[in-house]
């Protein structure tokens, strides 16, 4: 039985709430005011009917309970629970949506009571799998993982991905709070109001669930209290009206995303009745307790045998283990490929700090987004053509500031005969793209490991891409790399061009450079190791001497290493000719593809030529000597 003054107070709190998300909207002139209306009482029932616990003066404390909008277009909502909270004031509400305000239209991480930016639908639920694996496993604290969804954003793949593996790892810790409002953008959801069909689907996926009348206090907090209770993931599946509250928006189509004009406002605030706008809503106290924490300790040094290849993929694997001491607050996210990327050298040493995420690689970076959230260094690991899939989840974690890290394996054509479904080639492009990120690609075990240990020094997203072939050690093991840097591995006063390489084709450059010195020619050959950010001095004072420069990529030309350089000289003037992969791939093997590519030894000593023919060409082609 419910205290009746604690649900009249929260029914204050409701008018409230729906005052401030309705008021904002209008004054902003945009907005989901019904998408907020409709998830009201689940919220404020949540926040302040005693389940919820968070110290507002310390978000960032460890032991607070963890709230994700994953219907990120609810912010009306989300920054009205915090007003009445007493966090925010009536002037900060009024700068919603405005230019200088951290109160942005979708939940982002300016706002400091914000988890992890959301909006894009499907995401917030892995966030919620990550933030609750640290609690229950790293840093084994009791709190909670509470997720706000919307029943459009059910028919996401993801969603589904986040349940099974919530229940694979026994996350009592992670409470869902589905708003079945029945409507999305342009209609009715595929279930409608069917809440049997939703408990059914995410009851077979080993979460325990509760059917509530989302608009019902005493319904609301007694959900809440089961949950505290469960032994599996729980997810509460509400059933709300959108546009609740306000008699012309209730449950009505053509309202999603549009906002009440002037003289709306004052109906729907009238409907409202008496509000009381000094009413306050009491957040309970978490524990004071302290987490694990693991002191780090100096990593032992390289060791990487002289004359021994070594194939990058596994070089990373390795170099993970080798850091992690110094790092300790590393974990490592793989798409159950960990044999193939080497991820299972870090796993068969610190199998605590591992966690296997399956084929399903939208939830895997979700989920290192909430992990990186709770203070963690998340490396996350799959083939590099299968973080396409992801890219949303990677494009959003860099609005949340995640500190992750990627490893992608198995780049370009050299793989062979797996085929072209199985080749990363476009995702040097796809990283690139994403703000403040940094691009590494290493040639051999010794720049493996050096970049491995540069990318969990750095705050920030960092891509590691490395090579399925073994590669020989062509760096000595006390050798240093930067951020922004580059090698220049071979180099003479006579050199008549430069050719630019990564990776696999660094490889094929140093070779080529041996076949063109057998016929007189000399070329300079650089290790663009950091293709973001790129050397932009070392490459000019590279173009400038030799006067031209021919890249060389295992990789689509869009986006990649080619491009990367044309940005660096900028508007010189000097030449940069691109040889990439241009043609669909087959299955073959690697010297095959890589010939058929025309980025092979034998096409950067074919292409040297071509381009010094055709300068000296022109130098004697005098206008008027022909005839």
């Amino acid at each position: 039985m419910q205290d009746r003054a604690k649900l009249e107070n929260l029914e204050k709190i409701s008018r409230l709430i729906r005052r401030h998300c309705l008021v904002m909207t209008t004054r902003a002139g945009s907005g989901h005011p019904t998408s907020s209306l409709s998830a009201i009482e689940l919220m404020a029932g949540l926040l302040f009917g005693g389940a919820f616990r968070y110290d507002p003066d310390h978000p960032d404390s460890p032991n607070n309970d963890r709230l994700i909008f994953s219907k990120g277009h609810a912010s009306p909502l989300f920054y009205a629970l915090w007003a009445v909270a007493g966090v925010l004031g009536e002037e900060e509400l009024a700068g919603y949506r405005k230019f200088d305000s951290p109160l942005e239209g979708h939940p982002t991480v300016a706002f400091r009571y914000t988890e992890a930016a959301t909006g894009s639908l499907g995401q917030g639920l892995s966030i919620g799998v990550g933030t609750a694996l640290n609690a229950k496993y790293l840093d084994k604290l009791p709190y909670r993982t509470y997720v706000l969804l919307g029943d459009s954003e059910m028919a996401e793949g993801s969603q589904w991905e986040a349940m099974q593996i919530a229940a694979h790892y026994k996350l009592d810790n992670l409470i869902g709070v589905l708003d079945v409002n029945r409507l999305g953008q342009r209609g009715e959801t595929m279930p409608g109001h069917d809440l049997d069909t939703y408990a059914t689907r995410v009851a077979a996926f080993g979460w325990q669930t509760i059917i509530i009348d989302g608009h019902s206090y005493p319904q609301v907090l007694d959900a809440f209290e089961k949950a505290l209770g469960a032994e599996e993931p729980v997810m509460i599946v509400a059933r709300t009206i959108k546009g609740k509250g306000v008699s012309f928006l209730e449950d009505k189509e053509g309202w999603h995303g549009k906002t009440l004009d002037e003289n709306e406002l004052a109906k729907a605030l009238a409907e409202l009745g008496e509000i009381d706008t000094s009413v306050r809503g009491h957040i309970s106290m978490p524990e004071d307790l302290r987490p694990v924490v693991i002191e780090p300790r100096k990593a032992p040094g390289r060791n990487f045998a002289a004359g021994r290849p070594i194939a990058t993929r596994k070089a990373y694997g390795k170099a993970l283990a080798r850091i992690y001491p110094q790092y300790p607050r590393i974990v490592s996210l793989d798409g159950e490929v960990s044999n193939s990327t080497g991820a299972d050298t870090f796993k068969a040493e610190h199998p605590e700090r591992f966690f296997e995420m399956y084929i399903a690689e939208q939830n895997m970076v979700g989920a290192a987004t909430g992990l990186s959230r709770s203070g963690k260094i998340p490396f996350v690991s799959t083939f590099a053509a299968f973080f396409s899939r992801a890219y949303d989840q990677i494009r959003m974690s860099r609005y949340s500031d995640a500190n992750i890290k990627f490893a992608g394996s198995h780049a370009g054509v050299s793989i062979g005969q797996d085929g072209p479904s199985q080749m990363g080639l476009e995702d040097i492009a796809m990283f690139r793209a994403i703000p403040d990120s940094v691009v590494f690609y290493p040639c051999d075990g010794v720049s493996t490991d050096a970049l491995v240990e540069k990318a969990a020094a750095h705050r920030g997203i960092v891509y590691i891409r490395t090579t399925r072939m073994d590669t020989p050690i062509i760096y000595d093991s006390k050798e240093q790399f930067e951020i922004g840097g580059s090698k220049v591995l071979r180099r003479s006063e006579a050199d008549v061009a430069t050719v630019v390489g990564a990776g696999v084709t660094l490889h094929e450059a140093l070779k080529a450079f041996d076949d063109l010195k057998i016929e007189g020619i000399a070329i300079r050959v650089i290790d663009l190791y950091s293709v973001k950010p790129v050397d932009e001095a070392g490459l000019m004072e590279a173009a400038k001497a030799t006067g031209f420069v021919i890249t060389v990529e295992d990789h689509y030309p869009e986006g990649g290493i080619g491009e990367a350089v044309r940005s660096a000289l900028g508007n010189t003037g000097l030449p940069v000719h691109s040889l990439a992969v241009r043609k669909k791939p087959k299955s073959g093997l690697p010297g095959e593809l890589l010939d058929f590519e025309e980025i092979s030894r034998k096409a950067i000593v074919a292409k040297v030529k071509e381009v010094l023919w055709k300068r000296r060409r022109k130098a004697v082609d005098i206008p008027g000597s022909r005839g």
